[in-house]
């Protein structure tokens, strides 16, 4: 039988016109490339992390590229990230793009990891993200239909797909837990018209990886199959894919974004 669904313009496929967007931890780093990807692609962006006047600041820097909008939050706590929720819906009902983005990381030896570690990283890691789908939820219903569902997108990371030499025990076990929740999400929501799927980044310049890119960065990028770090465009562009059409009818997937750094290893 011939399908007569008529073909999206290639034009169309990725612009992201009128669609309303909120990116956790916005302010730096991963957050910042893909806030500024979804507005170049025509979203209304709103940006949250827990200092605001980092919010102030990077609202300023991302004013040129569309219409932007910054909420301080500590979304460590769950009443905050409802807090969020109700501000970025105040005007509101609908959302159509949610990303997960905010995260912590902790690094020290095994015999002196602390328990603030694992509560620390785990109620911004994994519980937030939880947290804002919960929250935000009617608001991605109302957005989504069967042909252009609500989008969650998570951002994990390759940590929790490969073991990475540094000692970041709650910070691979907390993405590795965001990865099937991700899945675990995608199931239950795919029939309300919202797709849930994760980002799996590999090192970008942040301020998270900073002073393992300082000390490690050519080595790095040199073990990579691509031979380099990641780039603001290649984030950018698979959070554009993933909110756009293009990425209609993809859910529960985990895709790495690394170069090749976890998915082709071949030992220690």
């Amino acid at each position: 039988m011939a399908d007569n669904t008529p073909f999206t313009p290639h034009a169309d496929l990725f612009d992201l016109t009128g669609k309303r967007a909120l990116v956790t931890g916005g302010t730096k780093g991963i957050g910042v490339m893909i806030a500024r990807g979804l507005l170049l692609a025509g979203a209304r962006v709103v940006i949250s992390s827990r200092a605001a006047d980092a919010c102030a600041e990077a609202q300023r820097q991302l004013s040129g590229f569309g219409d932007v909008r910054a909420i301080p939050a500590d979304l460590s706590r769950r009443d905050e990230c409802q807090r969020l929720a109700d501000l970025v819906t105040a005007d509101s009902e609908r959302l159509d793009i949610l990303v997960n983005n905010a995260g912590a990381m902790w690094r020290e030896p095994l015999e002196t990891f602390p328990d603030e570690a694992w509560d620390t990283v785990l109620d911004l890691n994994l519980k937030s993200p939880f947290w804002l789908v919960r929250a935000l939820l009617p608001a991605l219903r109302r957005a989504g239909t069967a042909d252009d569902p609500a989008r969650v997108v998570n951002i994990g990371s390759i940590a929790a797909i490969h073991v990475a030499d540094s000692p970041n025990y709650s910070y691979a076990s907390s993405k590795a837990g965001l990865h099937q929740l991700t899945r675990v999400l995608a199931r239950e929501l795919g029939p309300r018209h919202v797709t849930v799927n994760a980002v799996a980044p590999g090192p970008f310049p942040s301020r998270m990886m900073a002073s393992t890119l300082d000390a490690l960065g050519d080595a790095i990028a040199a073990k990579a199959p691509l031979r380099r770090l990641g780039r603001d465009d290649d984030m950018a562009g698979v959070a554009v894919f993933l909110a756009s059409r293009a990425g209609a009818y993809l859910t529960g997937a985990v895709i790495p974004v690394d170069g090749g750094i976890a998915t082709t290893a071949t030992g220690t």
